[in-house]
């Protein structure tokens, strides 16, 4: 087994795609890394922008209103 404190990172990138490539193929291995991505932006900023920082009573709230209107939808 490989010391991987002693390896760049790139290093471990690098032995990770020969992995993949050997256990899935390179086609499997590109899906396989198809499904990350770095992405960009503030996540907690974002959010807190759609949510805002409710308290409990009033998320209980919503998913109470939510709830009378699928209850009348459904009737």
């Amino acid at each position: 087994m490989l010391d991987v404190t002693k390896l760049t990172q790139a290093e471990i990138r690098r032995l990770g795609i020969e992995a993949l490539t050997k256990a899935l193929g390179p086609a499997g291995m590109a899906r396989f890394m198809q499904q990350f991505e770095i992405g960009s932006g503030d996540y907690t900023r974002d959010r807190d922008k759609i949510l805002g920082n409710p308290t409990i009573d009033e998320i209980f709230a919503r998913i109470e209103e939510r709830r009378k209107q699928q209850e009348k939808g459904e009737k």
